[in-house]
Order: C-alpha cells, then structure tokens, then sequence
C-alpha cells in the first residue's frame, strides 16, 4: 500500500507548559530539575512513508518529525520491528522534535511497509549504517546523528555502532542484549524457551506482530494454550505442530545450540572496541536483558575503540523489568524508584549533539538503585572500586530439600563434609515464579515471592541466620557449586533472595548453568554420570541492601520452567529429545568441595 507524504503541524507549547517536560540531574544520587532559560517548544511536521534507500535496492519506510521551521537539526535515529506508529512511539517523536531534534523513525528490513526479507538481527548492522548515513545527508541535518530505542531496538543502536558511520555522535540503547546468544536467546546455554517461543515463533514471523497474550485467552483452545503449548516435545517441531508451518529462525536457533560463528557474526561483545561514540545503556534488576545492560557497560568502558567512548560509557539500572516503574512484581519500591526516558534520553542527547551544558560532565557514570533501603546512589564503575568479596557457603545434615529442611548459609566453612540429593523430573519442573523475564510471556516477573517454589521437594533451600546488621551487596554475584548428577546433561539453577522478617522470600540475583557448557558456551563437553564436577555459575548483577532481621537464602534446583526450557537429562542435542528421563542430582559441601556463593559487599549505604 502506497501512502503520499502528508504534514501535520502541531502547536508549540510555551514555556508555561514546560513543567511537562522537565529534565532531571544526577549528582550524587541527588535529583534537581533544570529547563533551559527562556525556552519554547517548536511547532513541528510529520512526514509520512518516506523511501529510505538501501544499498542492495530495498526501501525502508520512515516516518520523520520536524521542526516546522526551515533549518538544519540534529538527527535521532529509531529502528524498529515493532511499527513506527507503534503506542508510545508517536508520541515519544513528538517530544523529541518539538525539542529540536529532527527524528527518523524506520521499519526495519521485511517489517511493516518495509520492503525484503526479515531475519532477526542478521541485517541490522549493515541497514543501521546506512539509514544513519542516509539521514546525515537530509537537507533537514545539521549532519550530527544519535540512535534511541530499547530492546530490540536497542540492540540495532549497538549493531550499526559497531560499524562505525562517520557521522553517528552518539547512542543510547536501553534495556538491549549485547550478546544475542548468551543473554537474549539463553542464559548459561539454558534455552530461554518462553521469551524465545512467544516473541519468536508466535509474535513475530508475520509481517505485522500480534498482540500479546493472544495465547492465554479464555477463547483459546485448549491445545493452543500458551502454557500447554510449552509442554510439548521435541521443542525443534513445536513450530509446525502449533503454528502450522516452519519459522527458519526459530530452526536456527536450536541448531546452533552453542556459541558458535552463526551468533558470533552478530555479537556486539564482539566488536565493542569498533564502537567509537559515547554509549549510555539503562536497564532494570528484573529485566530479561539486564546481563546485556551491564556487559554493554563494562565493555565500552574497557575496550571503546577512542578515549571519548571510554570516557562516555554511561548506565542506570533500577528496580524495573522491560522498563521504568515505580511499582514491579507486586513490590512499591517508593516514588524514587521511576524514571521518565524523554528525561533521562534529552539530557544526554543535547550534551553530545547540542553541545548543552546539561551536567553529564560533572556526574559519576554509574547511577544504581539499592532495593531493600530503596534509594539511588551514584558510583564511578562497575563493579564497585574497593568491593569485599565475600563467601558464603551452603551446609546442611543432608536435609537441605524444601525450605523445611535443615539447609544453612554462612560466612564460616562448613566443617564436615556432606551432600545434599533430589530428583529432578522434567515431567514435573519447577514452575517460574518472577525473576527475570519479559514481554507477553505467561510467566510473571520480578521480585515475586518465591516461598511457593521453596516448599518443593526438588529445590535445596539454604538460609542464613538473622541479620543483626545491614549487608548491602552491588554487583555481580557467582556461584561456585560442586555437584554431580545420575546422567550425560542436567542443569542448576541458582537463585539468591532476601528474606523478610514474615518470609517473603524477594528473589534479587539469577543463574542458570546447562552442564554442558561448563567449560564456556561456545563447548559442548557431556558429562561422566556420578562424577563430581566444579562449576561456576554466573548470577545476575544486583544492588541489595540486607537489613537487620532479614535472611540471606540460596535455592539450588534443576529448572525454571517455561523461562527455560526444560533439559530432558539424556545429553541429546537441544530441542531434539521427544523423552525425558528423571534425574538425581547430588550438591556436595564441605571438605574440598566448599559450595559456595560469592557476594559483592560493599559499604556506606544504609
């Protein structure tokens, strides 16, 4: 369908308006709001249906808002699978040129009314350049262009970043995986089967996504059912058995089960020093890509490819999931907690393209909210210079099985040697109960009380004693579990919580580890069954702060079921085992096998 561009002209708002618009600075984990003196918001036009060539023929689609006033601008850059009248989107544009800014907003490649063939992430590097380079020329560009976006869309920032366009100033990618392997489609090489189903196979294979939570409807039937549908084995033919025909991505993903060129070719953590523009990343504690959040951080500040990249690596994480909230997982993490991204974005965005004072320069880079005290702090890096790491380690009698049982956790070593034992069924799994995950998935995130799952006979609970003063935690936390299981493959999964003076358990920090791929994701090495392996096991980054009366608790089970798929125990390739077969899985403490978590301690905040 072929639309003609047409203009929309929307009045300016004055400045007596402008307390619509306010933006924040970040000192010292202090919140002021300044505006520039004296300014107005611009009228502006929008430009439909705009061609946006490609260099092998396509056409994408774009919608540009203007200022109405003839001039040069500088350029934001949004590329999205989503539709580029997509709820928020229109509005969020408005904002940003009534603001000054002229906004390029793209279908991507196959999406919508934009012309060829989408694959997920292949293309987005290569378009990303070019759309950027594209819109630099524009008689409307003062020829300085800055990407936006979040998830999906974050992750096309830092795909055509690594390209390096000659005129890309800057980037803010929210909320987005820097590794499409190890921290969108898994975790630990644990398949992330719901996100993976529901966004991949369900949502996206048609031109137009469909809504959420179309599979849970009462009128569904039942077979069709999100939560029956995730049942089924093998998982490499759920696609045509449900959705009735083969989604090739969804195939592809399960082929290349580990780490290999396929996710390599279009890995950011790849290329970070090929990046050359200050970066500034945000995520939440409970976000599905909290882990891209912070490797996004951590990488540009050690390897950008120019000082300015190094120096301008940017992040907020706060107690949210796929976006910014007060309120997450049923827990009021106080009016402090919300951030509003038109804010956060026009700061950094009139720093590095308007050359605006906005006190970026003055501010550390990191800015973390420490749930448990409930408060925002500013910190110079990630992890926390002067971090204690501290052991914790796991005993018990044997007994450790439910949160009846006589599992410990403390910072002295268990003096005798003992294991604990459970079965795991992947008929049976353990059911997910918040954590981190996201987007139309049947499965609640965030901080959800996991006492449900904790009175399990399969999950190993270990509790510390009462509090009698304030631990704060901030950074990342692993897991060192000495274990062995009955068969070829299994998994372990690893949650760290704060208890609460009633029981809440408040899951803060979470790991997966699929046996295989102990030796890193990119090997596949089985296992000896009954031998005892070492395994580390990364959880989660976190800010937490353990108040007097609470607990410290680690759960040790074998599933997370549908965040993840379910691992059938038989070593078979990933989505290809139709049987299952039970599993007993031994955790071993004391002696030389010392399991242990390791927390990130650190000091002044109360």
């Amino acid at each position: 369908m072929t639309v003609k561009n047409h203009f929309i002209c929307i009045p300016g708002y004055t400045r007596n308006l402008l307390s619509r618009f306010i933006i924040p600075v970040i000192m010292a984990g202090a919140f002021a709001f300044t505006t520039a003196e004296g300014q107005a918001l611009n009228d502006i036009r929008i430009e439909r249906h705009k061609p946006v060539p490609m260099s092998d023929g396509v056409k994408l689609y774009a919608d540009i808002y203007l200022p109405s006033a003839p001039g040069r601008y500088p350029v934001l850059v949004t590329r999205t699978p989503y539709g580029v009248q997509r709820d928020g989107v229109h509005e969020m544009m408005v904002r940003f040129a009534q603001h000054g800014y002229a906004v390029v907003v793209t279908d991507v490649r196959g999406r919508y009314e934009s012309e060829g063939k989408w694959e997920p992430f292949r293309d987005e590097a290569k378009d990303g350049y070019e759309t950027i380079e594209w819109a630099a020329r524009q008689p409307f560009s003062n020829g300085k262009v800055a990407t936006q976006g979040g998830s999906y869309v974050g992750h096309n920032q830092w795909a055509a970043a690594s390209l390096n366009p000659p005129h890309l100033v800057a980037a803010f990618p929210a909320l987005a995986s820097t590794n499409i392997y190890a921290n969108w489609l898994t975790m630990g090489g644990a398949f992330r089967l719901s996100f993976n189903y529901g966004w991949g196979v369900v949502r996206m294979p048609n031109r137009i996504m469909l809504p959420q939570y179309w599979h849970t409807e009462k009128y569904m039937p039942e077979n069709l059912k999100y939560d029956n549908v995730l049942m089924h084995l093998p998982l490499h033919n759920m696609d045509v058995t449900f959705e009735g025909a083969p989604v090739q991505h969804y195939r592809d993903w399960l082929t290349h089960e580990s780490y290999d060129n396929y996710w390599k070719e279009i890995s950011d953590e790849e290329r970070f020093e090929k990046i050359t523009v200050p970066v500034h990343t945000l995520g939440g504690w409970f976000d599905i890509f909290l882990m891209g959040t912070i490797n996004g951080f951590v990488g540009m500040k050690k390897h950008g490819g120019s000082p300015e990249a190094r120096a301008g690596a940017r992040m907020i994480i706060g107690p949210w999931g796929h976006g910014p909230t007060r309120t997450f997982g049923g827990v009021d993490f106080t009016p402090d907690a919300f951030m509003d991204m038109y804010d956060l974005q026009i700061r950094f965005y009139d720093y590095y393209l308007k050359g605006i004072n906005t006190g970026l320069d003055f501010e550390k880079p990191v800015q973390l909210f420490y749930m448990g005290v409930n408060r925002w702090r500013s910190e110079t890096d990630w992890p926390l210079p002067g971090t204690e790491y501290r052991e914790m380690y796991i005993s018990s009698n044997g007994s450790a099985n439910s949160v009846r049982g006589d599992g410990s956790l403390s910072f002295t070593k268990p003096v005798k040697k003992a294991s604990d034992t459970y079965r795991y069924d992947p008929l049976n799994p353990v059911p997910t109960t918040g954590g981190n995950n996201c987007c139309g998935t049947p499965t609640a995130a965030g901080p959800v009380d996991q006492r449900p799952v904790e009175r399990r006979e399969d999950v190993l609970v270990y509790t510390s004693e009462f509090l009698k003063d304030t631990l704060t935690i901030a950074g990342p936390v692993k897991m060192k579990l000495f274990a062995a299981t009955d068969g070829k493959d299994t998994d372990w999964m690893i949650k760290l919580t704060d208890v609460y003076p009633d029981g809440y358990s408040m899951p803060i920090s979470e790991g997966i580890l699929r046996a295989r791929f102990r030796e890193g994701i990119d090997k596949i090495r089985l296992l000896t069954p009954n031998q005892v392996y070492e395994y580390d096991i990364e959880l989660t980054g976190t800010a937490n702060a353990f108040l007097p009366g609470h607990r410290i608790r680690i759960d040790i089970t074998s599933s997370n079921f549908p965040q993840f798929d379910r691992n059938p125990n038989t070593g078979d390739p990933l989505g290809s085992s139709a049987v299952t077969r039970v599993a007993v899985q031994t955790i071993h403490h004391g002696g030389t096998n010392l399991s242990h978590v390791l927390l990130p301690v650190v000091k002044g905040v109360k």
